[in-house]
């Protein structure tokens, strides 16, 4: 029963950031809707997301310096107590760096703001 629950979208300096939050039942849910997010966003460079599902949990950075991406939407699912959610924030690069800082800021605000209902 994947659900989308809400998308937002912003941009720093450029790169396009879009914030996805799903509900989910299963890690295979997770599987088929991150499948499905990379044929639709073919020309996005990095797909970072976290997942919490029962005891089941995981972050990845997907090619983004370490702990800048899948660290900070992680924080937010611990932050907000939220259970079988998968929280993907898609980057479309801009051309300009945004260094490590601005990195785990900008992922923490779409994973914050595609949490609030």
């Amino acid at each position: 029963m994947m659900k989308l629950l809400k998308e937002i979208t912003y941009e720093v300096k450029k790169s396009k950031f879009i914030g996805l939050y799903y509900e989910v039942d299963s890690i295979e849910e997770i599987d088929e809707i991150l499948s499905i997010l990379k044929k639709e966003h073919k020309k996005a460079r990095h797909f970072p997301y976290a997942y919490k599902v029962g005891t089941k949990v995981k972050k990845t950075d997907d090619k983004e310096p370490a702990n800048t991406a899948g660290t900070p939407i992680y924080n937010i699912i611990e932050k907000k107590n939220l259970d079988n959610t998968l929280i993907v924030v898609i980057r479309y690069f801009g051309g300009i760096k945004l260094g490590a800082g601005g990195l785990f800021r900008a992922y923490s605000k779409a994973a914050s703001e595609a949490t609030e209902i």
